[in-house]
């Protein structure tokens, strides 16, 4: 998740221009390899119309991984989707979480959208966080967290463009209970 100093996501009218910005080729990179060790992706509505108009016609190398995941579509307003590999949620997000853990696989990622991240957070359903902290303040915007949580930080990484890479892992979640370690970057 890209993320300001001050906690927000997006600016208050859903702005990412700060980040687009800063996203320059070391970021790109770094974020081909994270979602490559990943083969499924959880997507709220905003965020899945966001990147369906975005990632099937790109020619970044970035959408060659994305257009390949299964994506998950969280929503109650959507009938269809129609973004290659993607099917909306039949069940509430424990339980398809549950029901994706008990697959063979790799990583489920979660791509993003700021409402759909708290309630995961909210139910501890994320074992690691990835926030790409940027250099710069908002003042106001659309924040990540909505409520407290208490994570532990796993490692960090800083780019050339002065991001920081934060990971935490939450202790609540079912693979902290469960004993599993969450990889460092």
């Amino acid at each position: 998740m890209q993320i300001t100093l001050d906690g927000f996501v997006a600016g208050p009218g859903g702005e990412l221009d700060w980040a687009m910005e800063r996203l320059d080729e070391e970021l790109f990179a770094h974020q081909e390899v994270l979602m490559q060790s990943s083969d499924t992706m959880l997507l709220g509505r905003v965020n899945y119309l966001d990147q369906a108009a975005h990632w099937p016609t790109s020619t970044q190398p970035l959408a060659k991984i994305l257009n390949a995941q299964q994506k998950i579509v969280f929503s109650t307003t959507l009938e269809n989707v129609d973004w290659e590999n993607s099917r909306l949620a039949t069940a509430s997000p424990a339980a398809e979480i549950a029901a994706l853990r008990a697959q063979q696989g790799t990583a489920i990622s979660v791509a993003g959208g700021s409402r759909f991240a708290q309630s995961l957070l909210h139910e501890h359903l994320i074992d690691e966080v990835r926030l790409y902290v940027h250099p710069i303040a908002l003042g106001e915007g659309i924040p990540l967290f909505a409520e407290q949580i208490a994570l532990e930080l796993t490692g960090s990484r800083r780019f050339a463009n002065g991001t920081m890479l934060n990971s935490y892992r939450d202790p609540l979640s079912a693979a902290s209970r469960a004993g599993a370690t969450v990889p460092a970057d």
